[in-house]
């Protein structure tokens, strides 16, 4: 049920809004919110998408989780939604909004994956050595953890993926094996 161009046509419209209104940052906020809700309950997501529940009966639901939460306009956005039945692509709406606000304040997102939590301090001075090769200003960092990795990390900024994992290490030498690159040197 995905729709990018809705969700970006949608996402557009209101970060025009917000900006005549100057709460860009406030809205921004508030879908930052309903990003970790929907990723955080499946269940919100299977009511937004519900075809059995009434329109009226998803409007009270959604004010009574959002109220007191999130801005005015927010609210009135996604009422709105709902009641032009797009209210299932509320979450890619988030996403689509958050990625538009980031290219709009020059913010660059850069994934940080290893195996076990790294501290703020390492992830300091990772982002000022990225901000020192990439000559980027403004980067905003997504950590995970996973522990296949085995040890060392993945980094990824704009579509550009450094593997420095141990997994990794481990997978060429076991393609190098399978390949038998060092049986034919031997002979």
């Amino acid at each position: 049920m995905q729709n990018p161009r809705l969700a970006g046509r949608y996402a557009k419209s209101l970060l025009d809004l917000a900006s005549e209104m100057n709460q860009v940052d406030v809205i921004c906020a508030d879908m930052k919110l309903l990003q970790r809700i929907c990723a955080s309950n499946a269940d919100f997501k299977a009511l937004l998408r519900s075809p059995v529940i009434k329109p009226g009966t998803k409007e009270k639901i959604v004010s009574s989780i959002i109220t007191g939460k999130v801005n005015s306009t927010t609210a009135a956005f996604i009422n709105l939604l709902i009641r032009k039945g797009r209210e299932g692509n509320l979450p890619e709406i988030a996403d689509a909004f958050i990625e538009q606000f980031n290219k709009l304040r020059d913010i660059h997102k850069l994934k940080l994956t290893t195996a076990v939590p790294v501290s703020d301090e390492l992830q300091t001075i990772i982002v000022d050595k990225t901000k020192a090769a990439t000559g980027l200003k403004n980067i905003e960092v997504e950590a995970a953890v996973k522990e296949e990795l085995i040890g060392g990390f993945t980094l990824e900024l704009e579509g550009t993926l450094v593997d420095a994992s141990i997994l990794r290490d481990l997978k060429d030498i076991k393609k190098q094996f399978m390949d038998n690159a060092y049986i034919h040197k031997i002979r």
